[in-house]
């Protein structure tokens, strides 16, 4: 897809949503949730933090303008029966009636049938209007997208971990589950001037988001700005649009280095292997 401030199908989601989507991790305050919306961003995804005042933006857009937003909320319960007072809490704090995605998170494996049938009753309830699924482990993707009960994929992508490119989207058909691309910038890792290799400028965000966007098979991209400054940044990357030849090279190269480098990021790691264990199918 192409950069840009026109609104894109989230795969047969049925969900149209701005490329960018902001998640509310990182601090992002009530005013610059609003200013973003006025902007054109309609995405707006209350994650794994639910953050006061990004939910703050949230409800006072709702009252507002409540057919143009895309308001996703995210669950990381194991346990199917905790997902349903996690989504009607909340619906309760943002004001709402129904969230148009619910995020099932870090599932690195089929979740059990549990999980997947609790959030298929909400969606029955109408609290909820689709299901996305995220998943580190890059194999996993092919029987996700498969499984009707999720219209969405969360992949992680990035120029460190371009692995995606060939793992997940060639088994990705057409007409298919939504992609939607998270941690762009590895965590800030891929912003450090310390990790450049020798020669390289360093990249923006935007950058990191622009890569993401500019691959045909990335419906939209998560962005995490904790300030006004960094919203703005964020926006670049739909401002300035697609990347050229030359600037996928340099990220590439950047990339590769930065992922040898910040290897060594042991929390990261010891994360991920344990969100991996605990998501093994059948727990």
């Amino acid at each position: 897809m192409a950069c840009n401030w026109e609104k894109v199908s989230l795969g047969a989601s049925g969900l149209r949503v701005s490329p960018l989507g902001l998640g509310s991790s990182y601090g992002l305050g009530a005013h610059e949730v609003e200013r973003a919306f006025e902007r054109g961003v309609n995405f707006l995804f209350w994650g794994l933090r639910r953050r006061d005042g990004f939910g703050e933006g949230i409800t006072r857009l709702a009252r507002r303008n409540r057919e143009d937003l895309v308001v996703a909320v995210q669950s990381y319960s194991r346990v199917g029966a905790l997902i349903g007072p996690s989504v009607e809490s909340a619906l309760r704090t943002l004001k709402i009636d129904q969230a148009d995605l619910l995020g099932l998170g870090w599932w690195n494996g089929p979740p059990p049938r549990g999980v997947v049938d609790a959030a298929l009753a909400l969606k029955e309830r109408a609290l909820v209007r689709r299901i996305a699924i995220s998943c580190h482990h890059r194999p996993a993707f092919e029987a996700l997208a498969s499984d009707p009960a999720f219209d969405v994929v969360m992949v992680r992508y990035n120029a460190a971990h371009p692995g995606a490119e060939r793992e997940v989207f060639p088994r990705l058909g057409p007409g298919t589950a939504g992609v939607l691309a998270f941690t762009a910038t590895r965590w800030g890792s891929l912003l450090n001037p310390r990790l450049m290799p020798p020669g390289e400028a360093t990249p923006r965000a935007s950058d990191c988001y622009r890569f993401a966007l500019t691959n045909p098979s990335v419906h939209a991209c998560l962005a995490g700005p904790r300030n006004g400054a960094e919203l703005d940044e964020a926006l670049a990357a739909l401002d300035r649009g697609p990347m050229t030849p030359e600037e996928l090279a340099w990220l590439r190269r950047v990339g590769a280095v930065v992922r040898d480098e910040a290897n060594a990021n042991r929390p990261i790691r010891l994360l991920d292997k344990a969100w991996r264990a605990l998501s093994l199918p059948g727990t």
